[in-house]
């Protein structure tokens, strides 16, 4: 299987890995609705790290690469805020390794920046940088930085990764984070790169309707009229060129997509359960033509862009 440097570590990712957020179950703020965990291949309010617990200790082959990551913490209804406190973050750090049942944490992230670009991502990097030189994290990354906060913290320990939303439906990266990173050498994983299950072929008019409360995807616009016709407008053309390469699912193609960028290291794709994993994994494997790329974005390098 092809595997691709991050960043300044020593880490090879495949092209395709497993995110856990949708496993998270419910009861929180960013929740999907309902989750049983006997149906997950492997976030919530730390309970998607129990799962993929026990999943590594039924693994029998290598072990896989364990990414997580902190300063977003939430009370007992589910709530969730942002603490930047290096204290907070060390706490956080204990009971990750503490759930996941692991001595190092092959990269921790900083899930959030401030908002306003407050002076709490010094303090929160800082803390990820001493981490490191305790040997509880092995690399350290960032998460929905842009390139002005990236660079901030490239002044105080170098950033190995970033991990930013990117899809055909949300493509703000390109302009300018994309080719900064690129231009210092700092790996990209992307997450949602079927925008949340919206590009995956699945979701059709009447499933968006009725998606219940308790799932975030509800309050999306996305998921939503106007542009709600727009985006399965988009899947049509992905489900066109899912079949010229026999491949089962237009999410496929829609992560394919994402991974054609130079800056792209990898993407990291949710499943909540072993069928819908084994759908999309093998993506990294997709090699679209120029040609097929222009189809597939048609309007939607249009409309995507907000």
């Amino acid at each position: 299987m092809e595997t691709r440097k991050l960043g300044n570590s020593d880490i090879r990712i495949t092209p395709v890995g497993y995110g856990a957020w949708a496993i998270g179950g419910s009861g929180w703020e960013f929740a999907w609705g309902p989750q049983d965990d006997a149906d997950s291949a492997v976030s919530g309010t730390g309970h998607s790290e129990e799962v993929v617990a026990r999943a590594l200790k039924e693994w029998r082959g290598p072990r896989p690469y364990v990414f997580t990551k902190c300063v977003l913490r939430w009370d007992e209804k589910g709530n969730v805020r942002k603490e930047f406190s290096a204290a907070s973050i060390r706490r956080e750090c204990e009971d990750s390794l503490r759930r996941l049942q692991l001595d190092t944490i092959d990269l921790y992230q900083i899930h959030w920046p401030p908002e306003d670009n407050g002076p709490g991502l010094e303090e929160a990097w800082q803390a990820l940088a001493a981490l490191k030189k305790e040997g509880k994290v092995r690399w350290i990354g960032v998460s929905n930085f842009d390139a002005q906060q990236i660079r901030r913290a490239e002044k105080i320990a170098p950033v190995t990764s970033l991990q930013p939303p990117y899809s055909l439906i949300r493509r703000q990266i390109e302009a300018e984070t994309l080719p900064y990173t690129e231009k210092q050498e700092i790996g990209v994983i992307v997450y949602s790169p079927m925008a949340s299950g919206l590009l995956t072929g699945a979701m059709t008019r009447e499933r968006a309707a009725a998606l219940p409360p308790d799932d975030f995807r509800s309050r999306n616009p996305e998921f939503r009229e106007p542009r709600l016709s727009k985006n399965l407008q988009l899947v049509d053309r992905l489900r066109h060129v899912a079949a010229r390469h026999s491949r089962s699912t237009p999410g496929e193609v829609a992560i394919a997509w994402t991974l054609r960028h130079p800056a792209v290291t990898g993407a990291i794709v949710g499943a909540r359960n072993a069928r819908q994993a084994e759908g999309v994994m093998r993506a990294g494997e997709l090699k679209l033509t120029a040609n097929e790329i222009a189809e597939i974005e048609g309007v939607a390098a249009v409309v995507g862009v907000r």
